[in-house]
């Protein structure tokens, strides 16, 4: 429901979600690359508490924090993913690392955790991560027993991600999450798999995914955003709509997406009660937006 957050909290996210839109548009009004600006962007909202990834990244069952994140270029579809990384402060420069720096798209666990330190990527204490509110949110869920999205009670996810198109014609996409709260086993969801959570294609379109991971993986969404557009001729939001709406929503695959076609169009998309979201086309005020007005 709309009354879960506060009036100072709404304000809270508006503000860090204008941040990050100001830190990758102004980037790109530099000349700066696509691959800079989501980059920029996501770095943003992971040093945020306010967010599930980096510092507010939820608690696994153990107490821990096992963060996800990727990218991805439209130009030569290069990608870069980690998963299940713990004490890593900006999770989506590491994705990048692997991206540019190794042979690999996809490292996980304790090899991207390494990969981090051979590459001189930063590092923070656990009580980096501690925040009061993922902290209740765990104990509830473990008393509960039950493995939970970040944002339960009012469905609007805390996963980041974003998309961009620059001066050049190249698009690109990047996401970062901490996953479900009181998650085990290792558990990844749909943001650091390629095709699932991330995608960029300069013939259709970049997107980045949120929501029940598990659904996203079996539906390889962002995949299936760009694939309606190059095979059925859709447009991104008839694309957007088809793969939210009608293929995640009716098997209870909560969530949302958002996007930019090679156009500079973009989408934000969801099937949920609100999505933290973000865009911004021309210079000014960005746009930002929770709920569904």
């Amino acid at each position: 429901m709309k009354s879960v957050i506060l009036p100072e909290q709404e304000k809270a996210y508006h503000l860090a979600l204008k941040t990050a839109l100001e830190s990758g548009f102004n980037i790109l009004q530099a000349g700066g690359t696509s691959l800079d600006a989501v980059v920029a962007a996501v770095e943003c909202l992971e040093d945020s508490p306010l967010f599930n990834a980096g510092r507010g990244a939820v608690f696994t069952n153990d107490g821990k924090h096992e963060m996800d994140a990727a990218v991805m270029v439209g130009n030569s579809r290069a990608a870069g993913a980690v998963a299940s990384v713990t004490g890593v402060r900006n999770p989506i420069r590491l994705a990048r690392a692997v991206m540019e720096h190794s042979e690999h798209v996809f490292l996980a666990g304790a090899g991207a955790e390494q990969f981090a330190r051979n590459h001189a990527i930063a590092f923070e204490p656990e009580d980096y991560f501690f925040t009061r509110q993922r902290y209740d949110q765990w104990q509830e869920a473990m008393r509960e027993g039950v493995v939970q999205l970040d944002h339960r009670d009012d469905k609007k996810f805390g996963t980041v991600g974003a998309v961009a198109l620059d001066t050049t014609g190249n698009i690109a996409a990047a996401t970062s999450t901490g996953g479900m709260t009181n998650k085990r086993y290792g558990r990844i969801g749909d943001s650091p798999v390629i095709g699932a959570g991330t995608w960029a294609d300069n013939a259709t379109c970049a997107v980045s995914c949120t929501g029940h991971g598990e659904y996203f993986i079996r539906a390889v969404a962002a995949y299936d955003v760009a694939c309606l557009m190059e095979y059925k001729g859709m447009t991104l939001r008839q694309a957007c709509e088809t793969v939210v709406m009608h293929k995640l929503k009716p098997v209870g695959g909560e969530g949302g997406l958002i996007a930019v076609d090679r156009h500079g169009i973009p989408v934000l998309i969801f099937n949920s009660e609100g999505m933290y979201r973000g865009w911004q086309t021309s210079p000014g005020a960005p746009n930002t937006a929770i709920y569904g007005d």
